[in-house]
């Protein structure tokens, strides 16, 4: 049976368990749910990323919570308090997401439909690796997740950057996975690492190739130069959930593409 009241703190379960066909044990969301569409019409929001409506929580009579993150420890242990069972994962890679399915399905006894959707998301990656390999050079990419400061893509993001066939300018700083250990401290690193494309996925807020362009010291960048700025939407990217894994890197290797495409005519 497994639980049948579960609230989502964070947007990657719920489009698990709709994937999976148990959207009928969802009783409550995240406010920044947008995979599914449906979802936001159809369950109620109790949460935003760092803070939750704990009273609005406990009305729905939760049997499992389910968020992610130490970031959303002081919402877990609030709700532990209160007698609630609550899970929430850790995981950072394209490796613990794929594990991550197949957790989430087993927990609530849809173990086999969770192992078919993760192989059809490893299918997927294998596939983009495939056409990475025939790509003639790899571009360097700069991943920018946040403008003020400047903060690089976390682990999952470089790895998918990776397997759409560019080379992240910042290796080091995807094992750090807290955002304030990914902030340049000094904004002019990334123009000296001259990346070939620069992606921006500002999370909650539009990219603005104009800001970057307009930076001091990065006219020779080589993406500015050739106006390779390109936005991948933040639901289907900085969410450790199927999306990442299929809308997020089929982006990524869209915009790749096209930029060795354009390099080749």
């Amino acid at each position: 049976m497994g639980p049948q009241r579960i609230v989502c703190l964070t947007e990657e379960p719920t489009e698990t368990l709709y994937l999976l066909g148990e959207q009928h044990r969802i009783v409550g969301i995240s406010g920044f749910t947008v995979r599914p569409p449906q979802a936001r019409k159809e369950k109620p929001k109790v949460s935003a990323f760092t803070s939750a409506k704990i009273g609005e929580i406990l009305k729905l009579q939760p049997d499992f919570v389910i968020g992610f993150s130490d970031i959303q420890a002081e919402i877990a242990a609030e709700l532990i308090k209160h007698g609630v069972e609550v899970w929430i994962s850790n995981h950072r890679s394209v490796e613990g997401i794929v594990d991550y399915v197949r957790r989430l399905g087993a927990l609530v006894g849809a173990g086999e439909r969770a192992a078919a959707l993760a192989a059809q998301l490893e299918r997927n990656l294998d596939a983009t690796r495939e056409r990475a390999a025939r790509l003639p050079r790899r571009p360097k990419v700069y991943f920018e997740e946040w403008d003020s400061p400047q903060i690089t893509g976390i682990r999952w993001v470089s790895e998918l950057v990776a397997i759409a066939g560019g080379d992240d300018v910042f290796p080091e700083h995807a094992a750090m996975p807290l955002a304030r250990d990914r902030i340049l401290a000094d904004p002019q690193e990334a123009a000296r690492r001259a990346p070939d494309l620069i992606l921006g996925s500002w999370c909650g807020k539009k990219f603005r190739p104009d800001h970057v362009v307009a930076r001091e010291g990065w006219s020779e960048v080589p993406a500015v130069r050739d106006g390779e700025l390109h936005e991948v939407k933040s639901p289907i990217i900085l969410q450790p959930g199927p999306a990442a894994l299929s809308a997020g890197i089929e982006e990524l290797s869209r915009i790749i593409q096209g930029w060795a495409q354009r390099r080749a005519g």
